[in-house]
């Protein structure tokens, strides 16, 4: 399985790629954002791991760069950034995942497998549906009412997550755990913050509305 590691920072880059290397992963790397960015458009690699700060290009911008080229391969953000705000933008550029320095390997192993596998699993043939939304896991393209609807990476993880639980009242942890795989501070507000884009895209314009909030418990997509 190959991985490709965007990082400037050599000893980090030492310690992720020996890492990755004794867990069988072929890892290529990159010291700068313009070398990442053409190497992710060269190569089929099973997971991104890319740094925010990076000489020439930053990973904000690579990431959308590659977004316009790759929607499905598994970008998880490494950076020393760790506020909401830095979490959101991450999020916001494409990343699926987003791991704060310092860390231990333990955990970016954790994410590694948890992004590739949830990758496998989603590009599994068939479409979800639900009320008169439907999401194609082949094409990621999602419509209601037949109107299609653009959503950013993390949007549609975040509605194939509710769509495969439909019905279901989803914590706040209960998402951050299983679509972003992150462990913070609960205060954090970025589920809400990505909840509320949802919303606006699928449900503003539409009736009935599909997400729900359950006051003190989280939130369940039903029509």
């Amino acid at each position: 399985m190959n991985v490709l590691v965007i990082e400037d920072e050599p000893n980090v880059v030492a310690f992720v790629k020996k890492g990755l290397q004794e867990q069988s992963y072929e890892v290529d790397v990159a010291y700068d954002g313009q070398t990442g960015l053409s190497l992710a458009l060269q190569k089929d690699y099973a997971l991104i791991v890319l740094d925010v700060i990076l000489p020439n290009s930053n990973g904000i911008q690579v990431c959308q760069d590659i977004r316009k080229h790759n929607m499905h391969v598994p970008i998880l953000m490494l950076t020393a950034l760790g506020t909401t705000e830095d979490v959101v933008n991450g999020l916001d550029s494409g990343a699926d995942d987003y791991l704060t320095k310092p860390f231990k390997f333990k955990e970016l192993l954790a994410r590694v497998r948890a992004l590739t596998r949830r990758s496998n699993l989603s590009q599994a043939s068939g479409k979800l549906t639900v009320a008169d939304l439907e999401v194609n896991l082949d094409t990621k393209a999602v419509t209601r009412s037949g109107k299609l609807i653009n959503l950013t990476a993390k949007e549609f993880s975040l509605l194939e997550y509710f769509i495969r639980n439909k019905g279901k009242v989803l914590s706040r942890l209960d998402l951050l755990e299983n679509v972003w795989e992150l462990n913070f501070d609960l205060s954090s507000n970025v589920v809400d913050v990505y909840v509320n884009y949802l919303r606006n895209k699928i449900d503003k314009d539409f009736n009935p509305k599909l997400i729900h909030t359950v006051i003190g418990m989280g939130y369940v997509l039903k029509a």
